[in-house]
Order: C-alpha cells, then sequence, then structure tokens
C-alpha cells in the first residue's frame, strides 16, 4: 500500500490512491464517484470513507479540458473588474451552470497578442467555445485576427463567440451576440434634446473603439434629427473609468466650454463627471444635466440617481451560452460552422439628473 505524507507530498491523491487503499480496482472507484453505474452499498461506504480520508477531490475541470467530460467555456475579458461586462460573464456562468458546463475566466489586459495566446491556449485545451467580451479597437488586422481566431476554434471542434463587439465579415464560423449600441446613444442623445438642451459635453470613450464610435454615431444622428448643429469641438475621447470622467469635465470648464449637460459614454465615467461638476460649484441637475451608459448598479446608487441607457448584459451572456450550446446539440438545423448576428435592444431609464436647462442670464 502507498504511503503519502502528512505534508510536504507530492500532490494531492489520486484515484489510484484511493483505488489501492480501498482495495478496489481504479474502474469500481470511478463507478462510484460517476453515480452512473449501479454499486453495491458496501461497496460505495468504503470508496466514500477513503475518499474522505485522503481527502480526494475529483478533477472533473481537467477531465473536461481533455475532453472527456463535462463542457467548458472560456470567458475572456479586458478587465474582470470592469462592471458592465462582468454582469455579461456572470450571464455566461450562470447559463452555463444550469447545464452543467464549466466556466474559466481569463483577462486580456487590453493586449491583443494575450488575447491571441489566451485563444489559442483554450483552443488547445479542447473547450466547448471562447467567449471574448467587450469593444474591440478598429485596427486594419482586426477582422483578419478574428477570422483566424474563428477557424481555427472551428477546425478544433470548439466556437468563438463575440459579445459586444462589431460581427466579423465574410464566410466565418462565428457568433456575435450584440446590443443596439448606436440606437442607445440615439435615445440618451434624444431625451437631452427633448428636455432643451442644445450644447452637450460629449464623452463617447476612446475613438478607434468599436463601442464608444458607435456612441458618438448614435447622439449625432439625433442632433441631426432634432436639426441642431453637432459641435465636434464638445468632444472628448479617452478611457471608460472615472478619472476620465472626472479630468474631461475639469479641462472643459477649465477651457470655457459652455455647455449645460453631459452626454457620458459610462454611468463609471458619469460618477467622474459629476463628481467634477461639484467640485466646480455645480449642481446637478440644477446647473448641468448629466446621463449615462450601460445602467449597472452605480447609476441608481449615484446622488442624484442617474438617468442612463439600459444594456441587457446579463442577458446577453445567457444568450451566448445558448447559442453554442444549441450548436453542440444540433438546434434549429445549423451546421457547425454557421455564424450568427444576434442584436439584443436597449433603452432609457430615466431617473433624476435631467432637468430643462435653466435660463441664461
Amino acid at each position: 500500500m502507498s504511503q503519502r505524507k502528512a505534508s510536504g507530498d507530492a500532490g494531492r491523491a489520486t484515484i489510484r490512491d484511493v483505488a489501492e487503499r480501498a482495495g478496489v480496482s481504479v474502474a469500481s472507484v470511478s463507478r462510484v464517484l460517476s453515480g452512473n453505474y449501479p454499486v453495491s452499498e458496501e461497496l460505495r461506504r468504503r470508496v466514500m470513507k477513503v475518499v474522505g480520508d485522503l481527502d480526494y477531490v475529483t478533477n472533473a475541470h481537467a477531465r473536461s479540458l481533455a475532453g472527456g467530460g463535462t463542457p467548458t467555456v472560456a470567458i475572456l475579458i479586458n478587465d474582470i473588474t470592469g462592471a458592465a461586462f462582468a454582469h455579461v460573464a456572470r450571464g455566461v456562468e450562470g447559463a452555463a451552470t444550469l447545464r452543467g458546463w464549466l466556466s474559466l475566466v481569463g483577462t486580456t489586459g487590453d493586449d491583443p497578442e494575450r488575447e491571441l495566446a489566451l485563444v489559442n491556449m483554450m483552443r488547445q485545451q479542447g473547450v466547448a467555445a471562447v467567449v471574448l467580451l467587450g469593444g474591440a479597437y478598429d485596427y486594419d488586422e482586426y477582422q483578419l485576427r478574428m477570422a483566424r481566431f474563428a477557424r481555427s476554434l472551428d477546425a478544433a471542434g470548439s466556437h468563438l463567440v463575440l459579445v459586444g463587439r462589431p460581427p466579423l465579415e465574410g464566410d466565418v464560423p462565428a457568433t456575435t451576440v450584440d446590443y443596439d449600441n448606436e440606437g442607445g446613444a440615439y435615445a440618451m442623445a434624444s431625451h437631452l434634446l427633448s428636455a432643451g438642451h442644445r450644447r452637450v459635453l460629449v464623452l463617447p470613450g476612446h475613438s478607434e473603439l468599436t463601442t464608444a464610435q458607435g456612441r458618438l454615431t448614435g447622439a449625432r444622428r439625433a442632433f441631426e434629427a432634432y436639426g441642431v448643429p453637432f459641435d465636434p469641438g464638445m468632444v472628448r475621447h479617452g478611457t471608460y473609468d472615472y478619472e476620465h470622467g472626472y479630468s474631461a469635465v475639469q479641462e472643459g470648464l477649465r477651457d470655457g466650454l459652455d455647455f449645460t449637460a453631459v452626454l457620458a459614454g459610462t454611468d463609471v465615467v458619469a460618477a467622474g463627471a459629476m463628481q467634477a461638476l461639484r467640485a466646480a460649484g455645480l449642481r446637478v441637475p440644477e446647473d448641468v444635466s448629466i446621463v449615462g451608459y450601460d445602467d449597472i448598479p452605480l447609476a441608481s446608487q449615484l446622488t442624484p440617481q442617474l438617468t442612463t441607457v439600459h444594456v441587457p448584459y446579463e442577458e446577453m451572456g445567457r444568450v451566448a451560452l445558448r447559442a453554442v450550446a444549441d450548436r453542440r446539440e444540433g438546434g434549429a438545423g445549423r451546421r457547425k460552422g454557421d455564424g450568427d448576428h444576434l442584436v439584443l435592444g436597449t433603452h432609457v431609464v430615466v431617473r433624476n439628473s435631467v432637468r430643462p436647462p435653466a435660463p441664461r442670464a
């Protein structure tokens, strides 16, 4: 009988250790642990006692990655602390759990090379799908890189799902789960315009980010629809964080920009903008109105509560996982290599951060 050290040993107990200690075959231990085969109560008790004694943990995760067990979905996200796409990840994970699937989460750190390395790693491990979350930078190589990812995964029996990213061009085996980004920005800008605002500071996000491009386009369309000139000088590009919201408003005030409202690219940016207005002695919404985008929990926790665009992030995650599961199960008559572009709706959530502009002195 093998002896395992109480501490500092070579690792955890293996199924062979359990079988040897229980005096049965590895196959018998496997049958007891899987629960899929009839075994005697005496055998079950004997094996489970040894499992407890050795603190043996079935490595179902490793089995699934080797392709012999539970399907695994890999969720790749730029920043795991980002509230919006953390909700997408929760949707994917929740839907996976309901199906008995496992989930892995990896962070790309906004690094295309790390993203490529992680996708390749997941392909080699045999995951059921790779779900990439968040906007993409509109560089020329984006389509080529994503198409290469998709075909590589498809050849390995896996599938690429892009969530909150543009669909791929051409016949590429990938699924896109998106939301009406531009439409949400159009509706939000229209809300400000209908309240009487004409001078709006717009903070759409990084100029090369597809998400920001869509939000800026939506805002521009609203101004055109209302017959209001859109001033490019009222646009401040930057990252989707609190610091950018604060500094953009601070700089706008310092530069003498005459605005009565702020259209922020995310709720977090709106929070920073709101604090900068307060630091300058301005009230929200009495002096300056402010709106956000995403409708994360923060939006209803701010004072005043933030009017924003609701994006169904968690539902997007569930839809992404269902799309993968349908393919594996042969649902809806789809071929393995088919691609889809699924778009979910957005809507404005009206709270307390918008008022008509104050009369000018």
